[in-house]
C-alpha cells in the first residue's frame, strides 16, 4: 500500500498527531525543516490528503477511520477559505458565527463549483471569512493542545526547587505565543475558547493572556498531567475535565479537617518513633507524609463508590506508618516490635501452632476490617508483606486481588480494589513493574484498574536519577497500558488531595491503572542511620532548612480562616496523647503475637485438633469413569481438530482397559478436585494445549474463530470451576500472581508451570523470598502447586533442568537428624509423614507414574494445613507406554506413595541383591532398561523415591533393613553437582548410623559428572554421557 506524505505546518502537525497518526498508519505527517517563512495553516497546496479525507466523512462519517471520525465531528479541523467544495457543517457555521469570523444572520448562498482566489479577506460559498482570525484561532487551538500534551514539562514538582522532575530543564517553544506567531499586542486580543478545553469555565470568550495563565495554572503548577496519549477521546476529556474546570478542585470543609487530622498523625507518628527508638533503622516517611492523607482520600472516594476491600502492596519506606494510620493497625502492636527482648512466639491460629522466625518490622503486613469514617461503611484493608525486593510484591497483590474478586464473584471490580505504593528507582529500575503492567489488562489477570502511588524521593539509596534511568520521569513504564500519570508536588497538600481524589475516580469509572507520581524527598539517608551528605551534598542542605508539609499546610489553612488554631492544637494533643498510652500498654506480652500480622487469614481453616491421619486421597471408579469420559465431550456443532481425534480415541482405548497416561492421570486429578467443590486455577505459558501438546483442556473449534470449550467446566452443576489460562511470556509476575491467588483461599488448588523448568531461575525471587519462606517469615501458608519440566533428553542446556538441587537446598529439614515423634510433644500427629509435612518449609516431588499425580494433587487439598509443592514434571514420560498407571491404584483406600519400593525379581530373594539403587524421576525407567538388558533383575534393586522433601526416612529405612547386603548407590541423570545426590547422600549416611548400618561411608554415585552447564548441547555427548551413566549404575 501507498504511504501518503503531507506536509503541515509545526502546530497543526501538534494539534492532529495525537489523534489521526497512531490509528492512520499509512499517514506520516513530516515537519518542515526548511528556513523560510513558516507556512499559513492549511494551505492548499499542503493539505489536499486531509481535504479529500474531510471530503469523503462529509458524505459518509462511516467511510473513515474512526480517528478521523473523531477529529472532523469535533470541529479539530476547518477548511481552507481556498476551497469552496461543500457548506460548512451547521455546528460549523455556529462556531464561525460566535468567534466572529461569520456576521450572525447572514444566509448561506448557493453552493461554487469554482475555487475563489483567495486574499485577505475572501468569501467562501458566500460566507466572509478573515484569513488571519481562522489561521488565529487555530493556533490557539494548538496552543491550548500543546498544554494538554507538554505543559507538565514546565511544572513545578520538586518541592526542594532542585530538579525537574523530568530532568530536563528545557521550556518546549511550542508552549510560548511567539511559536504561533503571536505578538505581545495579541495577548490582550479576545478569543473564543476552543471546543478541546474546559479552561473558560462558563465564559467563551477570552482573551490570550487570560487564556495562557488558566492554562499555566492548570498544567505546569504543582500538578503535571501526563494523559493525551490515551487513545480514547472520552478518557481524555474526562481527566481535561477534572483538571481544567477550577470548580472542581475545591475541597469541602470535612474533607479539609479529616485531611489535616491525617497528617498530623502522619508527621507526629514519625516524630515519635524518632524520640523513642533514635538509634532504630524504620526507613520512616519524613518528606513524604502526604502520602498517608492521599491514601485515606483514595480509600474515601473508592469506598463511597462501593468498594469494600482494598489489597495493598508497599516497600518499605512508610510502611510502619501506613500500617498505624491507613490501616490503623494498633499501634501497641506496632511498638512492641521496637523491642529488644522481643522472641518469636508460638502462634496459636485457631488451636494450630506454627513457629516462625519472624521479619522485620518494616517488612510486615496486615489484614484489618474497620468503619471509614468517611463513608461510614465497612472496608477491609490489607497489606501484603514484602521483602526488600521492593517491587516483587507487586504481582502478588494483584493476584490476591484477582483472587478475592473471583471468589466473591466481583466480575468488574466494583468490591474490590488494588492499591501498589512503589519508590522512584524501583519503578524504574525493576522488570517486575513492565512484567505486572502487561497483566493489567489480560482477561485471566485484570483486577480492572490499579491505583500506583510512588513515593518519588528523587533519588534510589545514593544513587542520581540521572544515573538511574534513561526515561525522562520515573514512571514512563506505566504509559505502556494508556495509564494516565498525574505528578504531584508533594508539599502541595492541596494539589495531592486533588489528585488523589480524581485517580480514584478515574479507577472506579474505568476499571484502568492509574499513577500519582508523588514528587517529594527523603528527610534522612536511607535509613535512620545513614549519612546521604557523603553523596548529595546539595541536596541534603536544601532538605535541612526545609519546613516540615504540616507545618506549611496547617499555618496556610489558619491564615486563611479554613481552620482554627485552637482546634488545630487540640488536635495533636489528642493524637500525642494516644501515641503515649499506646507506649505504655505496648509493654504487655499479650501484644508479641506474629498473628496480628497476617495478611490473609483464613477464617475457620485451622479448627481441627488433631491428630490427623495421612488422607487417603483414591475416588470410586465410577467416578473415574464419568471424569474421563465427560472431559472429551464435545458441544454440538463443535469442530474438533482432526490430530485430536486420534489422540482422544486413543485416551479412549487406554480407558476401555482401565488405564491412565500422564495427561488423564492429571485431568483426573483436576476434575475430582473440582467434583469436590474446590476451584482449581492452572495457568502458565501454553498450558492450555501443553507446552508438549499433551494436556488439551481447552480445545478451539476448527471452522470458528475464538470459539472453545473447556469440557472439565462440564462434569457437574455443582462442581467447581476450572480456570486455565495462558499467561504472558512472564515467569516473575506470572508466578508472583498465582502465589498472591493461592493465599487467599486455602480451598482452591492454584497450579502454575513452567513452559520448561529451566525458566524458573526468571522467578527466582519470588521462590527465594516468598514461596520457601513466607511461613517462617510472615506466618502465611500457600499450597500453591508448581509444575516444572525437568529431564535429560539431550536438549540441550535450556530445556533440560529445573534445577531441582536449588529447591532441595532450601528445604528447612536437618539432614543430620532422623525425625521421630515424641509422645506429649506433637500432640497433632500420630503419623510421622504427617508430621514432617506439617514441619517442612515446602514439598518437592519428583514422580513416576500418574496415580501418584493424580494422589499428589487430591492431597494438596487433603491435608490440614497447606505447603508449596514444587514438582519435577515429565517430558518423555508423557507418552511412555510404561510409565502408565491402573484404575485400581487411584480406587477408594488408596493414597500417594513416596517411594515405590522394588516389586520385582530382587523384592523376592532379598539376601541375593548385590546392589540397591536410589533414584527419583525418568531416570528409573532408564535403569529399569538397562538392568533388564544386563539380566541384573535379580542383583540389583530399585527404589524410586518420590518424594523428595519431607524425606521418607523412615520408608528408606525399610528398604536397607531389607537389603542388607547390598552395596548402595544414587543413581540421578544430573550432573553430580546438581540434581538431588547431594540431597539424598547426607541423609542416607544420617539414616545408616542411627541403625548402626557400616555402609554409611560407602554410598556410590552414579550419574553424569559434575559441570558448569546444566547439560550438552551436542546430541553425541548426550549419548555418551548416559551410557557412561548406566555402565558406571550396573557395575557390581
Amino acid at each position: 500500500m501507498m504511504e501518503r506524505l503531507v506536509s503541515i505546518s509545526r502546530p497543526v502537525a501538534n494539534a492532529l498527531c495525537s489523534q489521526c497518526v497512531r490509528n492512520s498508519p499509512n499517514l506520516i505527517f513530516q515537519r518542515s525543516v526548511h528556513k523560510v517563512a513558516r507556512e499559513p495553516f492549511l494551505n492548499a497546496s499542503s493539505s489536499n490528503y486531509i481535504d479529500e479525507m474531510y471530503e469523503q466523512w462529509s458524505k459518509d462519517p462511516h467511510s473513515v477511520h474512526k480517528s478521523w471520525d473523531l477529529y472532523f465531528k469535533n470541529q479539530v479541523y476547518q477548511r481552507p477559505p481556498t476551497l469552496g467544495f461543500a457548506p460548512p457543517s451547521p455546528a460549523l457555521t455556529q462556531y464561525y458565527q460566535m468567534t466572529g469570523f461569520l456576521p450572525s444572520g447572514q444566509q448561506k448562498q448557493e453552493q461554487s463549483t469554482q475555487l475563489q482566489p483567495l486574499d485577505e479577506t475572501s468569501t467562501t460559498q458566500g460566507l466572509s471569512l478573515n484569513k488571519r482570525a481562522i489561521t488565529d484561532h487555530m493556533a490557539v487551538q494548538a496552543l491550548v493542545r500543546s498544554y494538554q500534551m507538554r505543559g507538565h514539562k514546565l511544572a513545578q514538582l520538586d518541592p526542594l526547587g532542585i530538579n525537574t522532575a523530568d530532568l530536563d530543564s528545557e521550556r518546549p517553544n511550542d508552549l510560548t505565543p511567539k511559536f504561533y506567531s503571536f505578538s505581545e499586542a495579541d495577548l490582550d486580543r479576545k478569543f473564543s475558547v476552543p471546543p478541546n478545553t474546559f479552561i473558560g469555565g462558563n465564559e467563551k470568550v477570552l482573551t490570550l493572556r487570560e487564556l495562557i495563565t488558566r492554562l499555566e495554572n492548570v498544567y505546569c503548577q504543582t500538578i503535571g498531567l501526563e494523559y493525551m496519549y490515551i487513545n480514547s477521546y472520552e478518557k481524555c476529556n474526562w481527566i481535561r475535565h477534572r483538571f481544567e474546570d477550577p470548580s472542581l478542585k475545591k475541597l469541602t470543609v470535612d474533607e479539609i479537617e479529616r485531611s489535616v487530622k491525617r497528617l498530623i498523625r502522619a508527621s507526629k507518628f514519625e516524630e515519635y518513633l524518632s524520640k523513642k527508638w533514635s538509634s532504630e533503622k524504620r526507613f520512616g516517611l519524613e518528606g513524604c507524609e502526604v502520602l498517608i492523607p492521599a491514601m485515606k482520600i483514595v480509600i474515601d472516594v473508592a469506598s463511597g463508590k462501593g468498594v469494600d476491600t482494598i489489597i495493598m502492596g508497599m516497600p518499605h519506606r512508610g510502611r510502619l506508618n501506613v500500617l498505624a494510620n491507613v490501616t490503623r493497625k494498633p499501634l501497641e502492636e506496632i511498638f512492641c516490635q521496637f523491642d529488644p527482648k522481643l522472641e518469636p512466639s508460638d502462634v496459636s491460629i485457631d488451636n494450630t501452632y506454627i513457629i516462625g522466625t519472624g521479619d522485620v518490622k518494616y517488612h510486615l503486613g496486615t489484614c484489618i476490617e474497620r468503619v471509614n469514617r468517611a463513608t461510614n461503611t465497612m472496608v477491609k484493608l490489607s497489606v501484603v508483606a514484602n521483602p526488600s525486593h521492593l517491587e516483587a510484591v507487586d504481582p502478588v497483590v494483584q493476584g490476591k486481588t484477582r483472587a478475592e474478586q473471583f471468589y466473591r464473584n466481583d466480575k468488574e471490580g466494583d468490591k474490590v480494589m488494588s492499591m501498589i505504593l512503589h519508590g522512584d528507582a524501583a519503578f524504574a529500575g525493576q522488570g517486575v513493574v513492565y512484567e505486572t503492567f502487561h497483566l493489567s489488562d489480560l482477561p485471566a489477570y485484570t483486577t480492572h484498574g490499579t491505583i500506583h502511588i510512588i513515593c518519588n524521593n528523587q533519588i534510589g539509596f545514593t544513587t542520581d536519577p540521572r544515573m538511574a534511568r534513561s526515561s525522562p520521569y520515573c514512571t514512563d513504564v506505566a504509559r505502556v497500558v494508556n495509564a494516565p500519570i498525574f505528578h504531584v508536588n508533594a508539599d502541595d497538600v492541596d494539589a495531592v488531595l486533588h489528585v488523589a481524589k480524581v485517580a480514584a475516580e478515574w479507577r472506579c469509572t474505568f476499571k484502568k491503572d492509574v499513577v500519582i507520581d508523588l514528587v517529594c524527598y527523603r528527610r534522612h539517608g536511607h535509613n535512620e542511620m545513614d549519612e546521604p551528605m557523603f553523596t548529595q551534598p546539595f541536596m541534603y542542605k536544601k532538605i535541612k532548612k526545609q519546613a516540615h508539609v504540616l507545618d506549611k499546610w496547617s499555618q496556610k489553612l489558619i491564615s486563611e480562616g479554613a481552620i482554627k488554631k485552637e482546634w488545630y492544637e487540640a488536635e495533636e494533643a489528642k493524637y500525642q496523647k494516644i501515641l503515649d498510652d499506646a507506649f505504655q500498654n505496648s509493654k504487655s506480652p499479650a501484644y508479641a503475637k506474629d498473628k496480628n500480622w497476617l495478611d490473609s487469614p483464613w477464617k475457620g481453616f485451622f479448627t481441627g485438633k488433631g491428630p490427623f491421619p495421612y488422607p487417603e486421597t483414591g475416588i470410586p471408579e465410577d467416578t473415574i469413569n464419568t471424569i474421563l469420559t465427560k472431559a472429551h465431550e464435545l458441544p454440538d456443532g463443535f469442530t474438533l481438530h482432526k490430530g485430536l481425534k486420534r489422540v482422544f480415541n486413543n485416551r479412549a482405548k487406554l480407558l476401555s482397559e482401565r488405564t491412565v497416561d500422564w495427561a488423564l492421570g492429571e485431568s483426573l486429578g483436576v476434575g475430582s478436585v473440582l467434583l469436590d467443590g474446590h476451584h482449581v486455577r492452572l495457568s502458565g505459558q501454553d498450558v492450555e494445549r501443553g507446552t508438549f501438546s499433551h494436556r488439551h483442556h481447552v480445545l478451539h473449534d476448527q471452522e470458528k474463530d475464538l470459539v472453545f470449550h473447556v469440557p472439565l467446566n462440564y462434569l457437574s452443576s455443582t462442581q467447581g470451576h476450572y480456570t486455565i489460562c495462558n499467561s504472558s511470556l512472564s515467569e516473575f509476575a506470572a508466578l508472583g500472581f498465582e502465589l498472591g491467588y493461592s493465599t487467599t483461599n486455602p480451598n482452591s488448588l492454584v497450579i502454575w508451570e513452567a513452559q520448561f523448568g529451566d525458566f524458573i531461575n526468571n522467578a527466582q525471587c519470588i521462590i527465594d523470598q516468598f514461596i520457601s519462606s513466607g511461613q517462617a517469615k510472615w506466618v502465611r501458608q500457600s499450597g500453591i502447586v508448581l509444575l516444572l519440566p525437568h529431564g535429560y533428553e539431550g536438549q540441550g542446556p535450556e530445556h533440560s533442568s529445573a534445577r531441582l538441587e536449588r529447591f532441595l537446598q532450601m528445604a528447612d529439614e536437618d539432614e543430620d537428624s532422623v525425625p521421630q515423634l515424641q509422645s506429649g510433644k506433637h500432640l497433632h500427629h500420630n503419623d510421622l509423614s504427617m508430621y514432617q509435612l506439617d514441619e517442612t518449609n515446602w514439598i518437592v516431588a519428583h514422580l513416576t507414574t500418574p496415580a501418584n499425580y493424580f494422589h499428589i494433587l487430591r492431597r494438596q487439598l487433603a491435608l490440614p494445613f497447606r505447603k508449596p509443592l514444587i514438582m519435577m514434571s515429565p517430558k518423555s514420560l508423557l507418552r511412555l507406554e510404561e510409565a502408565h498407571s491402573s484404575f485400581d491404584e487411584m480406587l477408594p483406600g488408596t493414597k500417594f506413595k513416596r517411594i515405590y519400593p522394588e516389586e520385582g525379581v530382587a523384592a523376592e530373594n532379598p539376601e541375593n541383591v548385590e546392589k540397591i539403587i536410589f533414584c527419583s524421576g525418568k531416570t528409573y525407567y532408564d535403569l529399569v532398561k538397562e538392568r533388564a538388558q544386563n539380566k541384573l533383575e535379580s542383583k540389583i534393586a530399585i527404589v524410586r523415591i518420590e518424594q523428595l522433601c519431607p524425606f521418607p526416612f523412615d520408608l528408606i529405612q525399610d528398604e536397607l533393613e531389607k537389603y542388607k547386603k547390598a552395596k548402595i548407590c544414587f543413581a540421578q541423570e544430573e550432573h553430580k553437582n546438581m540434581g538431588p545426590y547431594t540431597y539424598c547422600k547426607p541423609r542416607l549416611a544420617c539414616l545408616l548410623r542411627s541403625i548402626n548400618d557400616q555402609r554409611e561411608g560407602d554410598i556410590k554415585y552414579a550419574g553424569r559428572e559434575s559441570a558448569a552447564s546444566t547439560a550438552t548441547g551436542i546430541k553425541s555427548s548426550h549419548y555418551t554421557e548416559q551410557k557412561l551413566y548406566m555402565q558406571t549404575a550396573m557395575a557390581l
